[in-house]
């Protein structure tokens, strides 16, 4: 998720720190073409040319809407509107901080400015970026346990279930979910994984819980404005999981 360019070399580190040994790896983007291509954007990107990036093959977005509880993306409505208007599937994310206050409080703020959800087949289901703390490298994991850090997901997913009807996609790395979560299979049943790591060999090891990936964060350049991504699956599957099928 592009937030600044502090960021972008936090999150470039952790998923390079990626181990190999797990369970389901995918295809490289070279075999990836019948694939739905997207991006996420931030206030980084700031006003976007949304029918340029669909000339140059976006079918979906993500735009993040907020993080913590004190911070609205001040190009939200231009981004999350605007891709819709030129055909773009789009959803919203948040950036969670779970060290500044509980995952039932970020939930409900991120749905009251952005993270609403509804079954027209053009809106994805919200998701729930975590990853390394940006602000603070000594305190990685927000200064949370283990069972604090699971603890604290299950009540942000379950204010936005209780909210919208929706379970949250989750975007994390793996290497963040081990170390942060111990590697917990707790969501991986009912929450789409959208998986961060920038290699042309594929997604990787994908953490406890998930045998695949829904979208797979693949890059933090390229043609398209933000981070480049791939749906796994087709355009059909891909409008299905916005309608909630």
């Amino acid at each position: 998720m592009p937030a600044s360019r502090r960021r972008r070399r936090l999150l470039t580190a952790s998923v390079a720190a990626l181990a190999l040994g797990g369970t389901v790896l995918a295809e490289a983007p070279a075999t990836s073409a019948s694939r739905p291509k997207g991006h996420d954007v931030s206030s980084h990107q700031k006003s976007v040319n949304w029918q340029k990036a669909r000339s140059k093959g976006a079918r979906f977005v993500y735009v993040k809407a907020t993080e913590s509880t004190t911070y609205r993306n001040p190009y939200f409505r231009q981004q999350y509107d605007g891709s819709r208007r030129a055909g773009l599937i789009r959803g919203a994310y948040h950036f969670a901080l779970p060290d500044r206050s509980s995952g039932r409080t970020q939930a409900a703020w991120f749905v009251r400015n952005g993270g609403a959800w509804r079954a027209d087949g053009r809106t994805l289901p919200p998701a729930l970026d975590i990853e390394y703390n940006p602000y603070d490298r000594k305190e990685k994991c927000y200064g949370l346990s283990k069972a604090r850090m699971t603890a604290w997901i299950r009540s942000f997913s379950n204010e936005v279930h209780r909210r919208t009807g929706r379970r949250p996609v989750i975007y994390t790395t793996t290497h963040w979910w081990r170390t942060c979560t111990g590697n917990s299979p707790a969501f991986g049943r009912d929450h789409p994984l959208w998986i961060a790591r920038y290699s042309r060999s594929g997604p990787g090891a994908l953490p406890a819980g998930w045998s695949s990936w829904t979208f797979w964060q693949y890059d933090n350049s390229g043609t398209l404005p933000g981070d480049q991504n791939y749906f796994n699956g087709s355009l059909g599957r891909l409008k299905a999981l916005a309608r909630g099928d």
